[in-house]
Parts: C-alpha cells; structure tokens; sequence
C-alpha cells in the first residue's frame, strides 16, 4: 500500500514526454493508481502502444501520440491530439531527455546538439505549447520538469546535460514567477542515480563505473523508480499547491557528499585517524 489515498490525482489529465520507458513511465503508471488520466508522448510509435496497452489499468485507457520533441510542429500537433482526446491538460510532465558520458574535447557540434536539442529546447517548445494554450483558455495548470542534481553545480563528463538543465531549471524558476499570475506553477525534481533501461548503460557501462557512483552517494545505494515517482505524484497533487518554482532532490545525499571539501575523509580508517590526530596534537 502507497502512502496516498486512491484519488489523489483523481480525473487530472497528464502528459508526460518521454513516457514509454523508464523514470517516465514509473510516473505515469503511479499516476494511473492514483486516479489520473494519462497521455504519454515519445518518439517511437511501436514503443508508445506496448507501453500504453501495458499501463491502462481497469479500463482506463493510456492516450499516446508519437512526437519528436525537438520539433515544434510536432508538439503542436501532439499536444492538440492530447487535448482533442481529454478535453483538456490539467498537468505537464517535461521528462524527454537524452545523455551519455564523453570527455568533453571528443565532442562533436551534432553530439551537443542531441543533448541540448531534446533536453533544453524541448523542454522549451513543450512548455511554450503547453502554457500559451493554458493563458488563452484562461486556466491553470502545473508543469513537473525533471532536472539533475548537477544542473547546479555542473559536472565533467556530461557537460552538454549539465549546460541543458542548468537550462531548465532557470526557465522553473523564472515562470514560477511570470506565469503564476495565470494559475500555472512549476516545479523541477532532481534525480541522483536511478538506473533505467538504456540511460543507465550509457551512463554506468561497465561494473567498475557503477560501482564509484555507488560509492558517491552516502545511503550507498541508487534510488528506485517507484521512490521518484511517489515524489513526482506529491508534487503535482493539489496538496502541494504553494510550492512553485522549488527544485526537489532525491540522490540519497550524493550532491552533499561531493560538495563538502573534505568529504573524501570518509575513506579514512580508524587507524589513519588515529596517526591523523597524534600528529595533529603534535602540530604537524
């Protein structure tokens, strides 16, 4: 048994990009326990309608539409369809993402340009699409973007993401100012680690690399999908209406732990510690 009652999301419509496969659709699919109806949007048809006729629970159809996120006419036209189907949007998910790990002088233009594309203009278009539509009709609604941990602090390695949802998470905040005076908040959740098919591989490939991420984070242990999107149900509900513009993490504390200087301390043994605080008291 889940931590919320049945209808916690009763009759909200939500769409959420990347909604087929992993951290999107561990949303969608506690969204569906929780009384939502749902459109899940992704690039790859086949991929959408397993996943649909997967997640439809007692009748309660999943609507999909194919839609590359990088393209604004294709948004337009999903998002009218998902519209057309339920009426209305009461809530946003911007999920579509892409990334992998790469030194960052092997990089090409076209490589930054399928990270950024997908994560921050993407994101953009979608919102734009979305929250126009929302002021014209003169209602409400709330946008869920997933951001990262290190859209703050940056990060080696992944710096095309890192730039894109440092992105994202600016444009959170600023239209949790500018549009709130539509009815329409935002809020942006920041995951740690939290494997998923196809992303994971490309971003942990080999044990050893799993491994160092694992040790990074202070529970010593990667998030589970059903943690993050009990966050993400939460955070959408009504019950957080005057949250807006905050930026959630969930990694387990694994941004606290790099960020302090002497972190890596924790490596120290007992004995170390002990030559440590003898030559301490010596003053040397």
């Amino acid at each position: 048994m889940g931590p919320f009652a049945e209808n916690l999301l009763k009759d909200k419509v939500v769409l959420i990009t990347g909604g087929a496969t992993g951290l999107g659709r561990a949303m969608g699919e506690m969204f569906l326990k929780l009384g939502a109806n749902l459109a899940i949007a992704s690039r790859r048809e086949d991929v959408l309608k397993q996943a649909a006729d997967e997640m439809s629970l007692d009748g309660n159809e999943v609507f999909y539409k194919s839609c590359d996120v990088r393209d604004p006419a294709q948004i337009h036209d999903m998002v009218e369809a998902v519209q057309q189907h339920f009426g209305r949007i009461d809530v946003l998910v911007n999920n579509a993402a892409g990334n992998f790990i790469s030194p960052t002088g092997r990089l090409s233009a076209r490589a930054v340009d399928a990270v950024l594309n997908i994560v921050l203009h993407g994101t953009f278009y979608t919102t734009l699409e979305v929250g126009k539509r929302w002021i014209e009709q003169g209602r409400g609604g709330t946008m869920l973007n997933i951001a990262t941990t290190y859209a703050s602090t940056g990060s080696a390695f992944v710096v095309p993401s890192a730039a894109a949802k440092a992105g994202v998470l600016a444009l959170t905040r600023s239209l949790a100012v500018e549009w709130a005076q539509y009815g329409i908040r935002q809020v942006a959740i920041a995951p740690g680690p939290f494997p998923t098919e196809g992303a994971w591989s490309r971003l942990s490939p080999t044990p050893e690399l799993e491994a160092k991420m694992i040790n990074r984070i202070p529970l010593r242990r990667v998030g589970d999908k059903e943690e993050l999107a009990h966050l993400a149900a939460y955070v959408i509900s009504d019950y957080a209406g005057y949250i807006n513009g905050e930026v959630i993490t969930i990694d387990g504390g694994e941004w606290l732990q790099g960020a302090g200087q002497f972190n890596d301390l924790l490596e120290v043994t007992d004995e170390q510690w002990d030559r440590l605080a003898e030559m301490t008291r010596k003053g040397k």
